[in-house]
């Protein structure tokens, strides 16, 4: 499996998915990387039902997560948690790709060519 929940999670997106709009049967979560952030790569996360041709799919638990191949390498080993707190709460990424990270946590760099990134604000 590329990506990993833990419990609390699979928890938070099994109640976002449960609260959307529509019932499908295939409703799930995109996980994504895009260039940009202030490292280079920045972390996307999003209800969907239109899986893409490309796409590994899989699911833990009652959430199935969908990766475009594009973004696939970039996750490979990614564990998704959600943190509360009195100053941030929200998905937190631990990716074992990364080879640096932006203090906001959805930003990183790789060793293998990430573009240039944005400062923090822009």
């Amino acid at each position: 499996m590329t990506v990993t929940l833990t419990e609390k999670a699979e928890f938070r997106l099994r109640a976002f998915l449960k609260g959307s709009a529509t019932e499908d049967a295939k409703k799930g979560v995109r996980i994504s990387v895009k260039d940009g952030g202030c490292s280079g790569y920045e972390y996307g996360i999003e209800i969907t039902s239109k899986p893409q041709p490309d796409d590994v799919v899989s699911q833990q638990g009652n959430v199935l997560i969908y990766v475009d191949a594009k973004s696939a390498p970039l996750l490979a080993g990614v564990v998704v948690d959600f943190v509360e707190g009195v100053m941030d709460s929200g998905f937190k990424f631990s990716n074992p790709n990364a080879t640096d990270t932006c203090g906001c946590g959805k930003s990183f760099k790789t060793n293998d060519g990430t573009p240039d990134g944005v400062p923090c604000g822009q």
